[in-house]
């Protein structure tokens, strides 16, 4: 497992921007995901970014959200951008060494290590 650690916490209005940070520590990961989870609701994929860089995105964040990596700081970044309401969540972090095709890589259940989380807050 890896251990993670998230930053970049913060409330915004609607149409602001956020970027979060999740730093990595040693390890070995095929991927890393940003995940979000709103009270009362499941835990879901936001992004993903595979070691060599193909990301993918959930239809709900493609074209506003922006994933990327930087290996040298083994740290993954998360620009958020015409953020909604429906964007408030606590955002984690999470990584894994299976090898995944790009849609699966938006399933939690993959993953295996996680950080502990930082809050979004979009109002309206």
């Amino acid at each position: 497992q890896v251990q993670l650690q998230e930053s970049g916490e913060g409330s915004v209005q609607a149409g602001g921007s956020l970027r979060l940070s999740c730093a990595a520590g040693r390890g070995t990961s095929s991927w890393m995901g940003w995940f979000r989870q709103a009270p009362g609701k499941e835990r879901e994929g936001v992004a993903a970014i595979r070691s060599d860089g193909v990301p993918t995105y959930a239809t709900s964040t493609e074209g506003r959200f922006t994933i990327s990596q930087d290996l040298a700081k083994n740290t993954m970044y998360l620009q958020m951008a015409s953020l909604k309401p429906g964007d408030t969540a606590m955002y984690y972090c999470a990584a894994t060494a299976r090898a995944l095709d790009p849609p699966l890589a938006l399933s939690a259940i993959y993953y295996n290590s996680w950080g502990q989380g930082t809050q979004v807050t979009v109002s309206s």
